[in-house]
């Protein structure tokens, strides 16, 4: 052919704003692009070849090699796919409002299967080549008989060179004559790393060769390794060479069929795959082909504390392409929380998320997901109950979170949310009413912290009672959703919050009078003029005094606390305080001798200790005392001591 020079044919309005898109995302980009267009290349040809249109040799092999000369400063992407003439690379490189890919496919769409899979974009993704490279070269030869090898040159402008190439076998090399901007993909780790990256799941054998700068030392050091060798080795056997390795995986787990795999399979690639020590949990193999085409495998990790619940990461896959991690418009929000990967060879390589937003297809996709994660929980809790219970301190924020985010996910999983209660067994929030209706209808007592509220809970249990454990940051927001999808016929509350009348000894009335005397002397002696106090006859004696904030105020407090340091939004709390109510026990002996106490002048300083020791006792089973309250509270109980000693 004769050489020929021009002017790439532009189509601004489509290819533009994508490498404008490309400028502003990670370079590292263009490795993803080439390849996989090498991969749609060899697949191109494989599809060919299957439907009679293309013949090759019965022994081919299908491969890409990444060749790395930091002396020469290129990089070479070469395949041994379907290659391109003359006339391709004019309609598919330099007229680039077009695309190989639609152009293949309308070609032998009658010929394909159902999916039709595997049409890259060759002409727009090549491009991303010139956001590391200041010049750029294609020698390609077709696989269509008779054809000739074809080359292609551009610095970077829109003027280019076609001339006649040297490449002798099928297949195209792009060589990359990097430029500053991309002198990092020079450094074998870190184009090593980009491989990896985007590479390692491709469908197509990839190797990796990088030429080191002084070549000569390195082939003496192996030729006299080689020599050593046969010299030690026994006669007639041969020197063992080693065959290269792939970097990728071209049958990853989520393709195969799940019957043909082992728990030891899935756990193998949870490992390799997220660097994680800890074995799942359990496992989701997602297997979609009609409406959409959707594969994947979703884990639930093993979390050793709550912000290990906040590293998920699910990674985005198109074809065995790697996209991205986490793309909350594809993948449910709350499923972030989990690890993973998802293949989605419907959706584009290079897709804004503004559209995916308001795509139909992700939408259906984000459904089906929902409904397996549901469909996977509901099933080991009612089959495998056990290890439902087992594994749900691990399981339960994700859970939790998921049903505060999707409606359909709660309205799926309602019937296995399960709490963990202070008998140290699991209930559903139906089997706990149930079980407590007798004491407490539709009222569900829990507990943040079973240490601090220890006799709380023991009060409880003394009366055949017993609470849930919510100490999740996000059971505060999760014990109101619960009643809001209950519609007020349940309610929560901390077991300091109130005291059940099973607690009480209904036969002693109460005591205003008293109540009123022992308010003053207790708001004298803590020095706290709003403090409420209440004298009640419990079913209990041991527990003398107990400190309740109404639940209302202690979630307008929590509230307050998660909005520190965004004053706009503390405003609208106003000037909220908690309103504490001091419960004595009449039933405790020091209680009642404090009230026989309690009008005498000449025992003043003794009820006043006792008043202030009942306080802070009280306070201990609410929350930490400050270090000052502390300070006292210990310096009183070695004076009290000592008042023991002198009797």
């Amino acid at each position: 052919m004769a050489q020929e020079k021009g002017n790439l044919s532009i189509n601004s309005e489509n290819f533009l704003p994508i490498i404008k898109k490309w400028l502003y995302t990670d370079k590292d980009i263009f490795i993803r692009e080439l390849v996989s267009n090498g991969c749609d290349a060899v697949t191109k040809l494989k599809k060919l070849v299957g439907i009679g249109e293309a013949t090759v040799a019965d022994d081919e092999s299908y491969n890409i090699n990444v060749t790395v000369d930091p002396k020469a400063k290129t990089i070479t992407i070469s395949d041994n796919g379907i290659g391109m003439t003359d006339e391709e690379i004019k309609q598919y490189i330099n007229q680039i409002a077009f695309s190989g890919a639609s152009d293949f496919l309308s070609k032998y769409q009658d010929k394909l299967d159902e999916k039709g899979e595997i049409i890259g974009h060759f002409g727009l993704g090549f491009y991303s080549a010139f956001m590391v490279a200041d010049r750029v070269e294609i020698d390609t030869l077709s696989f269509k008989e008779g054809s000739t090898a074809a080359k292609w040159i551009c610095d970077g402008g829109i003027d280019y060179e076609l001339d006649n190439g040297t490449r002798e076998t099928r297949g195209t090399d792009i060589i990359l004559h990097i430029g500053d901007d991309g002198s990092e993909f020079l450094e074998q780790a870190t184009i090593y790393s980009a491989l990896r990256k985007y590479c390692a799941f491709m469908p197509v054998e990839i190797y990796f060769n990088f030429i080191e700068e002084n070549p000569e030392e390195e082939t003496t050091e192996v030729e006299t390794a080689s020599a050593d060798t046969t010299e030690n080795t026994e006669d007639n056997k041969e020197e063992k060479v080693e065959e290269p390795v792939a970097i990728n995986t071209v049958n990853p787990l989520w393709m195969q069929q799940p019957k043909d795999l082992t728990d030891e399979d899935y756990k193998k690639f949870y490992h390799e795959v997220f660097t994680d020590m800890s074995d799942p949990l359990f496992w989701i193999h997602l297997n979609m082909d009609y409406p959409f085409n959707l594969k994947g495998i979703l884990y639930f990790p093993r979390i050793a504390s709550e912000m290990d619940a906040l590293e998920g990461e699910i990674k985005l896959f198109s074809n065995q392409v790697y996209i991205a991690d986490n793309i909350k418009e594809v993948v449910p929000e709350y499923l972030l929380l989990l690890k993973g990967v998802m293949d989605c060879p419907d959706l584009p390589l290079n897709v804004s998320r503004s559209a995916l937003q308001n795509d139909g297809y992700v939408s259906k996709m984000s459904s089906y997901i929902t409904k397996k994660v549901a469909d996977k929980l509901n099933s080991i809790f009612k089959n495998e109950r056990e290890q439902y219970e087992g594994f749900w301190n691990d399981i339960s924020i994700f859970v939790k979170y998921g049903c505060m985010k999707d409606d359909k996910f709660y309205d799926k999983v309602a019937p296995s949310l399960i709490f963990k209660t202070t008998n140290n067994d699991y209930k559903t929030l139906e089997e706990y009413l149930e079980a407590n209706k007798e004491k407490h209808e539709n009222k569900v007592f829990y507990v943040t912290d079973e240490n601090q509220q220890v006799q709380y809970v023991n009060m409880l249990k003394e009366q055949g009672m017993e609470a849930v454990i919510l100490s999740s940051r996000i059971d505060l927001n999760f014990v109101s959703f619960l009643e809001y999808k209950h519609t007020n016929k349940t309610t929560f509350a901390r077991v300091d919050a109130d005291i059940s009348e099973t607690l009480k000894d209904s036969e002693v009335a109460k005591d205003e009078t008293l109540n009123s005397e022992l308010e003053a002397l207790f708001r004298g002696t803590v020095n706290d003029t709003t403090l409420k106090v209440e004298a009640e006859s419990l079913k209990t004696t041991t527990i003398s005094s107990m400190m309740l904030l109404s639940e209302h105020s202690r979630r307008m407090i929590d509230m307050m606390e998660n909005y520190k340091g965004q004053p706009e939004l503390l405003k609208m709390f106003g000037d909220v305080k908690p309103e504490y109510t001091l419960v004595l026990n009449r039933n405790n002996t020091l209680v009642k001798k404090l009230i026989e106490l309690k009008n005498s002048a000449d025992n003043k300083d003794y009820t006043d200790l006792i008043c202030a020791q009942l306080y802070d006792l009280a306070l201990i089973g609410q929350k930490e005392l400050e270090p000052a309250q502390m300070t006292k509270f210990i310096e009183r109980s070695n004076i009290i001591m000592e008042k023991m000693l002198q009797k």
